[in-house]
């Protein structure tokens, strides 16, 4: 299992000291650094990923402020070298708190809770159950091709059948591998590996046809397009 990281602080040595760490982790593989919250924004526009590795007190916008503003933001750990966060941390549920100067025995801790926490919902992940009428249905995530809201409901597609359960489309993206699923339209979300082609405005997934809104068409892009597009 590789978990993706993101390392965010404006001090070039404390940035340096978590990549040094982060490559001697196995299960961690960085995916960029950045030196600000205003960065690190637009660079979660263009790369999901698993872990924010996250300085608080940083110019133009704090770690904190950055995290109250994504509507889907990876799972943090705050790296400062003031205590008087420690409430903060709790209250946005983040994975670990970690106090500058960061020892490597210090971070091999965290690096093991957060390796415990995606091993947990990876086991959780490959499948759940919604309710259908007066039963309870499995569904494997891995067969979603995907899902759409309808007011208090959701149709979740699967190959053959859609199954309508009452839920809201937030519910069911909060038990969903953020990696997996992109959300081209606020009524959508759709498994980026049964995305056949794209075409101006449209998704295509087997015989559906998935819009994408022109707010989220760029975002919508080049999450699809990351790392998986060839051209001469």
């Amino acid at each position: 299992m590789k978990i993706s990281c993101i390392v965010t602080d404006d001090e070039p040595f404390a940035r340096k000291g978590l990549q040094g760490y982060i490559e001697k982790i196995d299960f961690l593989e960085l995916k960029g650094m950045c030196e600000n919250a205003v960065e690190l924004n637009s660079l979660l526009r263009k790369q999901a990923v698993d872990v924010l590795f996250l300085d608080i007190e940083m110019p133009y916008m704090t770690g904190i402020e950055l995290l109250k503003n994504l509507s889907k933001p990876p799972k943090v750990v705050f790296t400062t070298a003031y205590e008087k966060y420690a409430v903060h941390g709790y209250e946005l549920e983040v994975l670990d708190y970690l106090l500058k100067p960061i020892s490597f025995e210090r971070f091999l801790k965290t690096a093991n809770k957060i390796h415990d926490y995606f091993q947990q919902q990876q086991g959780g992940n490959d499948y759940f159950f919604v309710k259908v009428d007066s039963r309870l249905e499995k569904i494997s995530v891995n067969d979603i091709l995907f899902v759409e809201a309808m007011e208090n409901y959701v149709a979740i597609h699967i190959p053959g059948r859609k199954i309508i359960t009452h839920l809201t489309l937030k519910m069911l993206q909060e038990h969903l591998p953020a990696t997996s699923f992109v959300q081209p339209h606020k009524s959508y979300l759709v498994a980026i590996d049964k995305i056949n082609s794209i075409e101006g405005n449209t998704l295509y997934v087997g015989a559906f046809q998935i819009p994408v809104s022109k707010y989220q068409k760029e975002e919508t892009l080049q999450r699809i397009l990351n790392n998986r597009f060839l051209k001469r």
